[in-house]
């Protein structure tokens, strides 16, 4: 068996909900590279007013990230992990944290098991709730890992707390929730390609008898959650990065902005930094779900643990 054995005493909503922002910080720092590369893929060639002649173009996951390197240092590709980690102890702790809890609340009481709406409503549920709480971290992520793609004079912050300042002044509180209901759409969809993915392979895997409940089991089911979420989620998330990282009045509205993509890249726009977005969301998940139920089974065995 690898790992920690499940607890006799199942977790409470409290342990999952510190467990769930714990793992994700984790998963977040082994993968933060991937995800500002992938925002430097889903941005080039927007057109940027004003417009600027400096610009460096990226070619793949490797060459973005080789290329941020030679051009801006090593630091470049952990610009924004402030409020990236700030966004995943309020994010992931609600969206993740928070499902079982409510798929227990769509389940039919008497029902023996949960059926595939009940996850999905819990998915769309916690996904919302999270997105509309932690809004303003992700807004300040995306514009820290857009910022070396800009030339020196075009960068408008000095630091994340500088950032929200600076948004909220220019751009009103408002601006701190830019993108909302695309990135709630993301997110709705995220959830239900990811959690309840993940929930139904592992379920699968365990009623089958062709896994135990351990490390095994959730690095299969956390990459086929991945890969499931990136593929569903990849326009949702181009339109979504574009559309936080705009500057004041380049588009009137989400739709303006995805229908500008189209017209510039057409249909393959969507899938813009596929690739790593994948490599970033399969990662994440395996890091996330493993160090989630590790981190579950730590946390019910010291409080059971005699004093």
């Amino acid at each position: 068996m690898v790992g920690l054995k499940p607890p006799e005493v199942p977790p409470t909503a409290a342990v999952k909900f510190f467990s769930a922002g714990t793992a994700a910080c984790i998963a977040d720092l082994c993968t933060f590279p991937l995800d500002t590369a992938k925002v430097r893929l889903q941005i080039q060639g927007e057109v940027r007013i004003p417009r600027s002649t400096n610009t460096v173009e990226y070619r793949g996951v490797l060459g973005t990230l080789s290329t941020m390197v030679r051009t801006e240092g090593p630091r470049s590709l952990y610009s924004g992990l402030v409020a990236g980690l700030q966004r995943q102890m309020s994010f992931a702790s609600i969206r993740i944290g928070l499902y079982d809890s409510v798929k227990q609340l769509y389940t039919p009481k008497g029902a023996e098991s949960t059926g595939l709406l009940a996850r999905l409503l819990a998915g769309c549920t916690t996904g919302a709730v999270a997105v509309t709480c932690a809004q303003p971290t992700d807004v300040v992520k995306v514009r820290f890992q857009a910022l070396g793609a800009l030339p020196e004079s075009n960068r408008r912050y000095s630091g994340t707390v500088d950032a929200y300042r600076t948004i909220a002044r220019e751009e009103g509180v408002r601006g701190l929730w830019r993108g909302t209901l695309p990135n709630i759409a993301r997110n709705a969809i995220i959830n239900c390609g990811e959690l309840v993915t993940y929930d139904l392979i592992k379920d699968t895997l365990l009623r089958a008898q062709l896994m135990t409940d351990n490390v095994p089991c959730h690095f299969v089911a956390a990459f086929g959650a991945g890969f499931c979420a990136t593929v569903v989620a990849s326009p949702v998330d181009v339109v979504k990065t574009r559309y936080m990282n705009a500057s004041p009045g380049q588009y009137r509205n989400v739709p303006s902005c995805l229908l500008a993509l189209l017209l510039q890249d057409g249909i393959a726009g969507l899938y813009k930094g596929f690739v790593p977005s994948f490599l970033r969301l399969g990662s994440w998940n395996v890091v996330m779900f493993i160090s989630y139920e590790q981190l579950q089974r730590v946390v019910m065995l010291a409080r059971s643990a005699p004093p």
